[in-house]
């Protein structure tokens, strides 16, 4: 198959599987009606392990849309290990933060719940979703992963011991993030990170005494100004990204 690339999808099923894929009511109702393909389209699909791979629709439907996977397009790579950890925010502002943070190149989403944190309800599935759409439009080859929302004390008492973390103080009290990443980066045994990203209003005293007392934390600056949430998580995970990531 050698026809232009029409669409992009991530599916579940293993690739290439039987040669046939027919996909679920949702997806197939996304192809057909909202992106109007037809038989003969050409579809690349990715599902976070095994490459991404040609397909061609083979016919459309009412609620199922059957592809026929063609020739392999790209090997699966490594992705940089970084979590995000973050207070959640009003939806329209979630929603951009997972598909930002999807095309920046975070492997695991954490809705964090702070004292200050004025969500306290977060649909776990549509962060999944906003984040599936990203992957496919940046062409990525895999989907972060979304956690559960946990509480800061619990998430800090959980973390895993040989996992760093970006504690990014509102207080600019911190050391410039990208000299502190180098600084703090060990190039004979890279060790994976984590990003802290507070509520509007910030952690509250006991808990900025809580990260900082953690002996992975690393306190870094985000620059002179107080950034929103969202900001502040797009520019901690470009600055990572540009200290010690794939960039």
């Amino acid at each position: 198959m050698s026809k232009k690339i029409q669409h992009r999808l991530y599916v579940e099923a293993a690739l290439p599987g039987d040669g046939m894929l027919t996909l679920g009511p949702d997806q197939s109702h996304y192809l057909a009606n909202v992106m109007r393909a037809r038989v003969g389209d050409a579809v690349a699909l990715f599902n976070g392990s095994d490459g991404e791979w040609a397909s061609e629709i083979a016919s459309v439907q009412k609620k199922a849309v059957t592809l026929s996977l063609g020739a392999k397009l790209k090997d699966q790579r490594k992705e940089p290990d970084l979590w995000l950890a973050f207070a959640p925010i009003k939806k329209a502002r979630l929603d951009f933060m997972a598909q930002k943070a999807t095309e920046l190149g975070v492997s695991h989403m954490i809705p964090m719940l702070t004292r200050r944190t004025i969500v306290d309800r977060v649909k776990t599935d549509r962060l999944h979703a906003n984040a599936v759409e990203a992957a496919e439009q940046c062409e990525r080859l895999n989907v972060p992963t979304v956690g559960e929302p946990i509480k800061l004390d619990k998430l800090i008492a959980d973390w895993p011991m040989d996992r760093k973390i970006m504690f990014c103080d509102e207080d600019l009290s911190g050391t410039p993030a990208h000299v502190a990443l180098q600084a703090a980066h060990d190039k004979s045994d890279p060790a994976p990170w984590g990003i802290l990203i507070g509520p509007e209003g910030g952690f509250d005293d006991h808990e900025r005494a809580l990260i900082r007392a953690h002996p992975n934390t690393v306190v870094v600056a985000l620059g002179p100004r107080v950034l929103r949430a969202d900001t502040a998580a797009m520019s901690a995970i470009s600055l990572w990204q540009s200290a010690l990531g794939d960039w």
